[in-house]
């Protein structure tokens, strides 16, 4: 089998035969007359190390690069990428800062999220400013950069070892945006114990109750998706994805079949959800708050 990963007109081929993968780049550079640049090291900001233990992706160059721009390369390294418990609103009463420079800055860090699960939460509350950023919006900033200065290689290990288990985790933070009162969705899915898709993000709309069920449904159009990607690369799970969280609720409602008056409003969710249970795709785990991994993409962790 042999996978091709275009973007525009950059290429990675690989499979599970080097005859065939010379085969199939003789065949691409007889028709387009491409160039090789032999194994993968980099690709697309991407840094690819090959280890006894796997592949290493990092961005270590690019977060290098967005440092000596904002002249933090001698700045105070950080333990974490944001504080504890801090609740960003608008700051209207907050100098203003340059919003061409807080733009550029905060894209550039959203392309460092690839490879960096670890400031997906810090990005993503930092971004909602982008519009009118204030100064307490750039200290913010100014902390992540502090914690990218004292993990500039932080990446993830591709690893080799591990039987491809499909793995997720997910969370809500209820009523966790300061001036929306919308609740946070964050999920983690990790395939053979490395992490290959994550998000975190404000929902749609303010609920009344049950935030954890409609973070809970939405991982399972992810992990559905992620399976039948992987089916597509002839990678078969026969067995079901266990989906971490630590709400007993919310448990309780994907496994009861009864509707209560409460979740009435979350009724298409749960239906969604009963069926992926029933057909044994997915299967509800509990685990313990200490536990639950996806808190870091929910709200802001210590050192």
């Amino acid at each position: 089998m042999i996978v091709i990963l275009i973007y525009v007109d950059d290429v990675i081929v690989s499979g599970n035969c080097l005859t065939k993968i010379q085969e199939t780049k003789k065949q691409l550079d007889k028709e387009f007359s491409i160039k090789d640049l032999g194994s993968l090291k980099y690709f697309l900001g991407i840094e690819v190390a090959k280890t006894k233990d796997g592949l290493v992706l990092s961005q270590r160059k690019y977060t290098l690069d967005i440092l000596e721009d904002r002249g933090k390369l001698g700045s105070k390294p950080s333990s974490f990428p944001i504080e504890q418990g801090l609740k960003l609103d608008k700051g209207e009463n907050e100098a203003c800062v340059d919003a061409s420079q807080y733009r550029r800055l905060a894209g550039r860090l959203l392309y460092l999220q690839a490879t960096r699960p670890d400031i997906t939460y810090s990005v993503n509350i930092l971004s909602q400013f982008i519009a009118d950023p204030r100064s307490n919006h750039l200290e913010a900033v100014n902390c992540v950069l502090g914690y990218l200065k004292a993990t500039p290689g932080q990446g993830i290990l591709l690893s080799r070892a591990g039987d491809p288990v499909l793995t997720a985790y997910c969370d809500s933070d209820w009523l966790g945006c300061p001036y929306t009162r919308r609740s946070r969705t964050g999920y983690f899915l990790l395939l053979g114990g490395t992490p290959i898709s994550w998000r975190t993000k404000k929902q749609s709309i303010v609920s009344r109750a049950e935030t954890e069920y409609r973070a809970m449904a939405t991982t399972f159009s992810e992990i559905i998706w992620v399976r039948w990607l992987l089916k597509e690369l002839q990678i078969h799970i026969s067995s079901p994805t266990p989906l971490f969280y630590d709400n007993q609720v919310a448990r309780h409602i994907a496994n009861n079949p009864v509707f209560h008056e409460r979740t009435k409003h979350v009724e298409m969710d749960c239906y969604f959800v009963r069926e992926r249970v029933e057909s044994k795709e997915i299967v509800p785990m509990n685990t313990s708050s200490k536990m639950q991994v996806v808190d870091l993409l929910t709200k802001g962790l210590t050192g």
